[in-house]
């Protein structure tokens, strides 16, 4: 079992909130248009960041919990990656001004930092007080799995978002932004800007990937300290990705696929290790080190499939995948 120290904790979530506040103090006091230089000297510093403490951690703590820390890491780079598909679908139906993306980034990067947190504490403690959560979050990764897949070639529907409805309700919001405030004055009346819509949208979508992202990541590791390393790190890394990348997101046509597939094997994992510890011990677990090459080898064929498609075929464009089919198809069916 993973022994950590109080002291190791305090230097991990200082590390990680000393990088949230300068990223939000740069996003917030210096609103700019991101280049693609930039994004790729930041990217390059917040993978080097990670890859550097998996390394220090593996040398202190023993390669096997590295393996899991790494394993994690790169279930949740992959998994945020979908999370990138999102954020350019709410950029693009709220038409969010390019000076203003790096600020709706970051605040939706400390806000799923929060949720997977919470959520973190919560499986943890969950999960060693009831072996059969494992069996619980394997079922969940499996129907999260073919609900992505059925549903790989389409676009959540931001607008159909309950949260986003919620907050439409409450508040009356004009169609113009204000710069970059959250509220404004319209006629003497105090009112909501697109730009608070949006903040509720990237929150709504940042608690479903939490449900999906943190009993994934629990399929590789139940140590807490590395399920939250490894989700801090991949997270401080969206920002920079999202201007990297988003120029290529759209050929990357069989990722949902990918990460369906990346899902059900996680789930498959978890159900097998329920069957292990509260059935029979005769029953195989997959080690970490095969989910590791597994994962890393779907990864590879998806980015690889999808270059060669593209190539084939200009006009075919990637989707995020949905968990449900959008509302205006459930409709044409009635």
């Amino acid at each position: 079992m993973l022994e950590i120290s109080g002291l190791e904790w305090a230097v991990t979530i200082g590390v990680i909130l000393a990088l949230l506040a300068f990223d939000l103090v740069l996003g917030w006091l210096r609103p700019h248009r991101v280049g693609f230089t930039e994004a790729t000297a930041w990217s390059v510093l917040y993978i080097a960041v990670a890859i550097a403490f998996g390394l220090v951690f593996a040398m202190v703590h023993g390669w096997d919990f590295g393996t899991q820390y790494f394993t994690g890491y790169i279930v949740e780079k992959s998994l945020s990656v979908d999370n990138l598909f999102v954020f350019v679908v709410i950029m693009t139906t709220f038409a969010v001004p390019e000076e203003h993306q790096h600020k709706v980034l970051t605040f939706g990067i400390v806000l799923a930092l929060i949720m997977r947190a919470i959520f973190i504490a919560v499986g943890a403690t969950l999960l060693n007080l009831f072996s059969f959560m494992f069996l619980v979050f394997g079922l969940l990764l499996l129907w999260t799995a073919v609900q992505l897949y059925r549903h790989k070639d389409e676009d959540p529907d931001i607008e159909d978002n309950m949260v986003v409805k919620g907050a439409r309700k409450l508040f009356p919001v004009t169609e113009e932004y204000d710069g970059g405030r959250l509220f404004t004055r319209d006629n003497g009346r105090r009112v909501a800007t697109p730009m608070f819509i949006v903040l509720v949208s990237i929150g709504g979508i940042d608690l479903l990937f939490a449900l999906d992202s943190i009993p994934a990541v629990f399929g590789v590791t139940q140590e807490a300290y590395i399920v939250f390393a490894a989700n801090a790190f991949a997270l401080l890394g969206l920002r920079a990705l999202f201007f990297l990348v988003k120029g290529l997101l759209d050929r990357l046509v069989y990722l949902s696929t990918g990460l369906a597939i990346i899902l059900g094997f996680i789930g498959v994992k978890l159900v097998l290790h329920w069957a292990h510890v509260d059935i029979d011990p005769a029953v195989p677990e997959i080690p970490t080190m095969a989910s590791l090459v597994v994962i890393l080898g779907i990864l590879a064929v998806v980015t690889v499939a999808s270059l060669i498609k593209t190539k084939g075929d200009p006009t075919m464009t990637a989707h995020a995948g949905s968990l449900r089919a959008r509302k205006e198809r459930s409709e044409q069916r009635d």
